[in-house]
């Protein structure tokens, strides 16, 4: 099964990062206002990052490492990787 390390951003401009086997499902929880508590607070959001993983345990890893990251940080990932798909 597939997994997904992503991020959103929220309407205060702070970054969420999760990971699901559904993102689309997931995304649709969040805006519904029952997934995390942090995100449902700062509604709404807009994802700006994923990362494909190959099992549950590669993406907690990654959701770790991208949560260690300072807000500046992350949004260096984000722009590095929407280069890189263009």
């Amino acid at each position: 099964m597939n997994w997904v390390v992503y991020m959103v951003k929220c309407k205060d401009s702070s970054i969420y990062t999760g990971i699901s086997n559904n993102l689309k499902k997931r995304l649709d929880t969040h805006k519904k206002g029952n997934g995390s508590k942090y995100v449902r607070a700062r509604l709404p959001f807009k994802l700006i990052y994923t990362e494909d993983c190959q099992s549950r345990n590669k993406a907690t890893k990654r959701e770790i490492e991208i949560k260690k990251l300072d807000k500046k940080n992350k949004e260096l990932l984000v722009e590095l990787h929407t280069k890189k798909e263009l």
